[in-house]
């Protein structure tokens, strides 16, 4: 599933959230809700924006071999 950012202007936070192409979200409560965060002190009917980012693309079938450790290497160099 896609990652979107979302942008409340009542409060200037962003939230990162993953959620299928066919979902919306127009309000800071759907949001926090899909986020699995607190509303705070930012009204639940407060708007929220869907950012313009760029996306990401992961494939399995790189030429460089996978992380011989087994999990993510800080600053994802592996040391190659």
């Amino acid at each position: 599933m896609p990652t979107y950012d979302y942008f409340c202007s009542d409060n200037s936070r962003t939230i990162e959230v993953t959620h299928k192409m066919s979902e919306g979200i127009a309000t800071w409560g759907e949001l926090c809700n899909k986020a699995g965060i607190e509303t705070g002190d930012t009204p639940a009917n407060a708007t929220v924006k869907r950012l313009i980012t760029g996306g990401a693309i992961i494939s399995n079938s790189g030429s460089e071999p996978p992380c011989a450790s087994g999990s993510c290497c800080p600053g994802g160099s592996c040391g190659f």
